[in-house]
């Protein structure tokens, strides 16, 4: 096991600065959505408070309108159908997600980590790569090194 993860841990080091941001906006909005308090929404514009603050003007631009679409696509949130607003679709969204449990939730999660850093990253990543790397970052996150400000 542990070949595998030096393995995985060489192959993010030679990762593009883009590519290991886009792993690491995957991983962080990903963990905003399990952590958002859906009983206490206090806050109107609930994309902006899942979008880290530190990130590039154009790729906030970029998740702000592709999260929703994410979201609708994957058409396991009927909470969503009918929506228009993006803040609505993303609440929406967010309140299902966190009602899941156990590997439903674990898998969905990770696919969406997936699919968000495919936006991070403008399509340069294929699915089965960013999938291996998003397990490897989420399990060592305290340990990568990413320049969140590339």
């Amino acid at each position: 096991m542990r070949k595998i993860g030096n393995f995985f841990s060489k192959l993010f080091k030679g990762l593009l600065p883009e590519l290991k941001k886009a792993v690491h906006i995957g991983v962080t909005i990903t963990d905003a959505i399990k952590n958002y308090d859906t009983a206490h929404p206090e806050i109107a514009d609930i994309i902006t408070k899942l979008i880290p603050g530190d990130l590039d003007d154009k790729i906030k631009d970029t998740l702000r309108e592709k999260l929703p679409v994410v979201l609708t696509e994957l058409r396991l949130v009927d909470a969503t159908l009918g929506l228009t607003d993006p803040n609505e679709i993303v609440a929406a969204a967010v309140k299902t997600i966190q009602q899941l449990s156990g590997d439903y939730r674990s898998a969905f999660l990770n696919s969406l980590s997936i699919l968000i850093a495919q936006v991070a990253a403008d399509g340069n990543f294929n699915w089965d790569d960013a999938a291996y790397l998003m397990k490897w970052y989420y399990d060592n996150k305290n340990i990568a090194e990413v320049d969140t400000t590339v």
